[in-house]
Formats: structure tokens, C-alpha cells, sequence
């Protein structure tokens, strides 16, 4: 994962815990409501935009997409024919990354840690 999108990333889980959104009681779901729960982006425009300014050509997404779901899946269903289905799905990737990376046990924790 490039350093660009962790910072990113960890801003918006941060933001998620000061907003309330993940506590010490979801846990096992701070991913879910984290990157799946809405989209992380929406619009064709601010997703194109967020791949140029993290340097991610639209292939090379939708690459990392389609491998991830075969690895995780056994197959890829998905069309990553699009900038929206690719950022949202890289978040998912990339998101499930960074919380998995931190060993810890609670929200204040994780808030430290990021």
C-alpha cells in the first residue's frame, strides 16, 4: 500500500472513531463499518481523482482487485470496469490491511496507534 493512502486511510478511521462509529463494542466489525458498510468514494470524477493523486492507474487497480478476490474468493465475479467499483474496492483492500496490522484491543488503542 502506498504511504499516500495509509495516511489517508488512517485520517478516516480516526475520523470514524471520533465520530463514534467504531467503539469498543463493534470491534469485530470496525472493517465492516469502516470500508464496507458505504462507499468510500462516490463519483467517477473523485475516483479517477483519488487514483491520479495516489499514482494508481485504472489497470493496475483493477488488477489488485480482481487478485485479491481470487486469492480470497477462489474467483472474481466482479467487473472492475469502472473508477467508483476500483476505489471502493481498494479501500476495502487496503482498509482490511491497516486494521489487521494493529494489535490491539480496544478503540483508544487503535486511536493511539494511529
Amino acid at each position: 500500500m502506498k504511504h499516500t493512502i495509509e495516511v489517508e486511510l488512517k485520517a478516516h478511521i480516526l475520523d470514524l472513531i471520533n465520530d463514534g462509529v467504531l467503539t469498543n463494542d463493534n470491534q469485530e466489525d470496525w472493517h465492516f463499518h469502516a470500508f464496507n458498510e458505504d462507499y468510500y468514494l462516490i463519483g467517477y470524477y473523485q475516483t479517477g481523482e483519488w487514483l491520479r493523486e495516489h499514482g494508481i492507474g485504472e489497470l493496475k487497480g483493477a488488477s489488485i482487485c480482481r487478485q485479491y478476490d481470487i486469492e480470497h474468493l477462489g474467483e472474481c465475479t466482479t467487473d472492475y470496469d469502472n473508477t467508483e467499483t476500483i476505489v471502493n474496492m481498494l479501500a476495502y483492500i487496503y482498509g482490511e490491511e491497516l486494521l489487521n496490522s494493529f494489535d490491539v484491543d480496544t478503540v483508544e488503542e487503535l486511536k493511539d496507534e494511529l
